[in-house]
């Protein structure tokens, strides 16, 4: 449980650092970020685009985002028990989770090409929030987690 509230809640510095480094991107790379490009493409997928106006394509597309965040962020736990330096560990695993999720299962749905074929800028876009968004989920996780078998501190 730790890791998903970790991960949703680093959700919210990734998403803010994604706004600020696409504003930085060049004019004709400013087209929708992969949230909203692959909320759009599944409902296209399944014909129920036309469904929803754009304040619901916007919501979707940030329920989905923070969703697959918490989802990714409660994997994490799997792959390690405790580790020394929750930072420099997550920021490896938010790289991971993004190899995994846009060059295996996104591009094999069909949902968005490989990050090979998108401008380098967006790439490494791409890898900085998920930097962020591993060290996020990370170290609030084990935040968490530690608080369960610390001992109530006392003040005497």
């Amino acid at each position: 449980m730790a890791g998903a509230i970790g991960g949703l809640l680093a959700t919210v510095p990734m998403t803010l650092a994604m706004g600020a480094l696409y504003r930085r991107l060049p004019r004709e790379e400013r087209y929708p970020l992969p949230p909203r490009e692959i909320t759009q493409n599944l409902l296209q997928k399944v014909e129920a685009d036309a469904l929803l106006d754009e304040e619901q394509h916007v919501e979707l597309s940030l329920v989905s985002h923070f969703g697959y965040g918490a989802f990714a962020g409660a994997l994490y736990p799997a792959t390690c028990q405790r580790v020394a330096h929750p930072l420099v560990y997550g920021s490896g695993y938010g790289v991971a989770i993004w190899a995994a999720s846009y060059f295996g299962w996104i591009p094999a749905l069909h949902i968005l090409s490989p990050p090979h074929r998108h401008p380098a800028n967006r790439r490494q876009l791409m890898i900085a929030v998920h930097l962020v968004w591993g060290a996020g989920t990370v170290w609030i996780g084990e935040c968490l987690a530690n608080q369960r078998y610390a001992p109530s501190a006392r003040l005497n």
